[in-house]
């Protein structure tokens, strides 16, 4: 099972059902980033820290951020 460079689902890959933007997405996103409308934000679970304790933040994938829609219409 070989793993590509940059994402963490080892099923991902060329002809999979997932889009590049959708394999990106951690948990507190609430879209890939990039996508107009949105911005990056501190993760509110681990304060920016990107871990909790000794592990990774599970919110963020140990980022520190989350990307959330900003603006409003």
């Amino acid at each position: 099972m070989s793993k590509e460079k940059g994402f963490d689902n080892p099923k991902a890959g060329p002809g999979s059902q997932s889009s590049t933007s959708q394999q990106m997405l951690n948990p507190g996103d609430e879209a890939a980033p990039g996508t107009t409308g949105t911005g990056e934000d501190v993760c509110p679970d681990c304060h920016g820290k990107g871990r909790i304790g000794a592990s990774p933040c599970p919110n963020c994938g140990g980022s520190g951020k989350i990307i959330r829609a900003v603006g409003g219409a």
